[in-house]
């Protein structure tokens, strides 16, 4: 069963217009026609209130029965798009990590001191150089592969 029959079918149970529903919900008449209608889907807050002012439990309200309806597509996608997000979050900064990482390796080189003992042995850091590139690198890499994956998902969802 659709999202928009479920919320008519609740609406006229209770004998309610939809401006009676809409106030009960302290939401716009329009809004409640835009559920009924399929044209906009309301938030997991609004969903909460609905079952809970109407003493309907969540599952069937959302689920509706054995088939996937669309308000159960869209929570399902939402979840995977915070997901996504909080990986994308956490991968950039890391890349950010290592990046700044590699750009203090070669601060420290450049201000640090260079000098032969007595014995004639060079003391210098010259370690970091490469360390500094690798972790530069790897930050690039790290930004390089977030973005393509981006770009990916913003072709696939347009498609």
């Amino acid at each position: 069963m659709e999202f928009g029959t479920k919320i008519k079918g609740l609406r006229t149970e209770n004998q309610l217009t939809q401006e009676q529903f809409a106030l009960r919900l302290n939401v716009t008449r329009q809004a409640v026609s835009n559920w009924e209608n399929n044209r906009n889907l309301p938030d997991l807050e609004m969903l909460i209130l609905i079952a809970r002012s109407f003493h309907i439990s969540l599952d069937e309200l959302i689920l509706g029965g054995n088939t996937v309806n669309n308000i159960t597509e869209k929570l399902i996608q939402d979840g995977s798009e915070t997901r996504r997000a909080r990986f994308n979050m956490i991968t950039t900064l890391i890349g950010a990590f290592l990046l700044f990482f590699g750009f203090a390796c070669f601060f420290i080189k450049a201000n640090s001191v260079e000098y032969i003992d007595q014995s004639g042995i060079l003391h210098e850091n010259f370690y970091l150089l490469p360390i500094g590139f690798f972790f530069i690198f790897t930050g690039i890499i790290v930004f390089l592969v977030i973005g393509i994956n981006y770009v990916r998902e913003l072709i696939r969802h347009r498609i």
